[in-house]
């Protein structure tokens, strides 16, 4: 097994290989982590194909199950595991690992940030082999954040739901997002996506269509909404 040959593999699903790294024996049981997720809209569109909009409102999570069942059928072509940041707890260390990955960095609102995609990427699961695989050397460039005086992130959310307190990182006010996303007030957020997302200037060519905007925003208001007493 190479490296290029995963990389085809996981483009043909219409996600990407989003690196890798070689973890230690105490980790998890494998040498070769490769993290798959999606930029771009090829992943929206294999999705579309195959959940049509229709019969998204069945399955709470649409997506998971989809990427679950696609990453499956990839393991089982490579000869290797599948692990999800999703079907927790306790839920696998996406984020360090994506760090450990290299190529991304923490936002001023969080999420981690791409010098290519900005904010509009994500990771979907991680493929581990038993043997190790040669892989390239991981990005080593700076933050984009650093050279962004602006900072437009922290300013755009019409509900303050970021809120820096002087570090380096903002607190989210998870409540409050929801509360707007939900309401007739947070229409642009809930059919464009989050504003303060949609405000960095990084990876404007991969911003989210309305459609899939859409559905993100939809099923987030819907699994952190609280439940009506009515």
């Amino acid at each position: 097994m190479d490296f290029q040959t995963i990389k085809d593999t996981v483009a043909a699903t219409g996600m990407i290989v989003r690196g890798g790294f070689h973890p230690g024996a105490d980790e998890i049981k494998g040498q070769t982590l490769v993290l798959v997720g999606n930029a771009g809209p090829k992943m929206w569109q294999a999705f579309s194909d195959a959940v049509p909009a229709d019969s998204r409102d069945q399955d709470p999570h649409p997506l998971d199950t989809w990427t679950k069942r696609v990453l499956e059928g990839v393991a089982a072509d490579l000869g290797a595991g599948a692990l999800y940041p999703f079907g927790g707890p306790p839920y696998q260390p996406f984020q360090s690992w994506a760090v450990r990955a290299g190529g991304v960095h923490p936002s001023p609102t969080g999420p981690l940030i791409d010098a290519e995609f900005g904010l509009w990427h994500a990771y979907r699961g991680a493929l581990v082999f038993d043997t190790h695989i040669d892989l390239p050397e991981p990005p080593s460039h700076a933050s984009p954040c650093e050279s962004c005086a602006d900072k437009p992130c922290l300013d755009a959310c019409p509900t303050d739901a970021f809120d820096p307190k002087g570090s380096e990182r903002a607190d989210y006010d998870v409540k409050a997002c929801v509360a707007h996303i939900a309401d007739p007030a947070g229409r642009d957020c809930f059919t464009g996506g989050c504003l303060a997302r949609r405000a960095c200037p990084w990876g404007r060519d991969y911003v989210y269509g309305t459609e899939q905007a859409t559905f993100h925003m939809k099923k987030f208001v819907a699994n952190h909404l609280p439940p009506s007493s009515s």
